[in-house]
């Protein structure tokens, strides 16, 4: 059985961050393994409170796995802080496996959740990484992206990584469409999916989209989305969880 490892925070609600991370992992087949970055305390309506862990202890936890386990591709999401950010790139710097790297610094409602220096800091990471799977907003923070506006991908093509630009909400005639981008070198292809109206089960969609990359990788596969959020609990008084048992079964069957 395959091992991918997931270097993020802890969602208290189970949606995001760790736990939906472990629940990809399992829904497409993998052994999942974790080392925790932060802490926090929230629902489907909000954080409360967040509580980073020590840099020290989180050396230890990812030597502890990579000393113990032959780890096919990992993932990574929140990282809080700059002594996280550096303790990250020092552990993967020497690694020959797929890394997808979930910025996770500005929400979807463009909201940002880490300092400015901090954001800095996190470009230190794409020339170790395999992926970076960045939102709009964090796209444009990043590297000055622009959807359709050719003079804003330059940056991207120089960037060392592959990149996949999610969550670009775009209209045609009387109907809405979400438009993912993947960039890799000079090569562009666009993944154009409807619009799922009238659902507000999207809590951990952008940790669930990168950690099925991660399994797919680790797997054999290519890029592929592979989470249904359409399929969802209906849990929470907020923005609810994802189905991710049924996200792995439908990519399954679209293998087959």
């Amino acid at each position: 059985m395959k091992v991918v490892l997931t270097i993020a925070g802890s969602d208290s609600s189970g949606g995001a961050g760790i736990q939906a991370d472990l629940k990809s992992f399992d829904a497409f087949g993998v052994f999942g393994t974790s080392v925790l970055t932060v802490l926090t305390a929230q629902n489907t309506q909000g954080v409360s409170q967040i509580y980073p862990v020590s840099p020290q202890f989180i050396k230890a936890q990812i030597d502890a796995v990579l000393g113990d386990f032959e780890v096919s591709s990992i993932k990574i999401g929140m990282l809080y802080s700059n002594e996280i950010i550096d303790t990250v790139r020092e552990a993967i710097k020497g690694l020959d496996i797929p890394i997808v790297f979930d910025p996770l610094f500005i929400s979807k409602a463009d909201s940002k959740l880490l300092s400015d220096d901090a954001i800095e800091n996190m470009k230190s990471l794409f020339e170790y990484v395999t992926l970076i799977t960045p939102n709009i907003y964090e796209a444009q923070a990043l590297f000055g992206y622009q959807f359709a506006h050719t003079f804003s991908l330059e940056a991207i093509f120089e960037l060392p990584c592959s990149v996949v630009i999610k969550n670009h909400k775009m209209q045609t005639k009387n109907h809405y469409r979400f438009v993912d981008t993947t960039f890799t070198h000079r090569d562009k292809k666009v993944f154009d999916a409807p619009y799922i109206d009238k659902n507000t089960n999207t809590h951990g969609t952008g940790c669930s989209f990168s950690s099925a990359i991660a399994v797919n990788w680790a797997l054999g596969k290519s890029l592929e989305e592979s989470v249904a959020i359409n399929n969802a609990p209906q849990i929470g008084a907020g923005k609810g969880h994802i189905f991710h048992k049924k996200g792995g079964e439908i990519c399954a069957q679209k293998r087959a």
